[in-house]
């Protein structure tokens, strides 16, 4: 067992721009275009129902926190993304606006959460759909909580250690099932859980721990990519996404050890890779 990784729509006027790199397409189908990305979006603020705009046109109306959207396809390019409070827009003054550059042959999540100190901000990540080897699954953790560095525990045993807010870390795992938990960083404290996730077979699993600590709503969200299996022409089937809350049974994480972190360069091919996004 390998570790580290990070836990991470802000009131900015100003837009900046903020690529989405580009994630190996692997297990696409053959005659997939390239000029396009796969786009999610994550809601982690608590208490704020929002509307999504992308270049004056509504992407999302009525999205909840803790809601992570299916992947959309996106033609590559600069968004200018607006935020607004449910039924605000787009007269209205933006909670957010931020310009967003989409890269072709992408795969990306972005996601509106709390800083650390509790500031709404907007982070993009990019999400690792490389094929994994056989009994193997995926699994990202992403700290977008306002909360201290955590650990992040299975069976007790801490497996990623001191995540930051916005990091993230990634490793390859054997498929199954584990009970695990979120902790302050070097401590028994639990955050968040325990609760069971079950990482199936060629799958990439991402779990984001959002809200705020102070308000004591810290809770989980996940996000699958299906179609990592190490087969011959596979084809990657997309993901999904569903909300955890705290100390709920549903879901969490399976984890066992990663072997070797790969340096992450145009394409996420990485067995481990410590605190990437974009």
């Amino acid at each position: 067992m390998t570790s580290r990784t990070p836990l991470a729509i802000a009131a900015s006027a100003g837009a900046c721009a903020l690529a989405l790199g580009a994630a190996a397409p692997v297990m696409a189908a053959p005659d997939k275009a390239q000029d396009t990305s796969m786009v999610s979006v994550f809601h982690g603020i608590p208490g704020m129902t929002v509307d999504v705009y992308a270049n004056g046109d509504e992407l999302l109306s009525d999205f909840e926190p803790g809601t992570v959207t299916e992947p959309q396809s996106l033609d590559a390019g600069t968004y200018d993304i607006q935020v607004f409070e449910a039924g605000q827009g787009p007269d209205g003054t933006p909670a957010l606006e931020k310009e967003v550059k989409v890269t072709e042959g992408g795969n990306a999540t972005v996601a509106a959460h709390l800083s650390a100190d509790g500031k709404p901000r907007l982070t993009a990540f990019t999400n690792d759909v490389s094929q994994v080897d056989a009994g193997e699954a995926r699994l990202t953790v992403r700290h977008v909580a306002a909360a201290p560095a955590v650990d992040v525990r299975a069976g007790g045993q801490p497996v990623f250690t001191d995540l930051t807010n916005p990091d993230e870390d990634t490793a390859a795992v054997d498929a199954g099932t584990v009970n695990a938990d979120v902790v302050l960083s070097g401590t028994d404290t639990v955050a968040i859980g325990p609760a069971d996730l079950n990482l199936d077979e060629g799958t990439s699993n991402v779990v984001y721990a959002w809200g705020s600590a102070e308000d004591k709503n810290l809770a989980l969200a996940t996000q699958t990519f299906n179609g990592m299996e190490s087969t011959p022409n596979a084809v990657h089937a997309g993901g999904s996404g569903a909300a955890v809350t705290p100390n709920s049974s549903e879901q969490w994480p399976a984890w066992a050890a990663a072997a070797g972190a790969v340096t992450v360069t145009g394409f996420l091919v990485a067995r481990r890779v410590s605190g990437r996004r974009v």
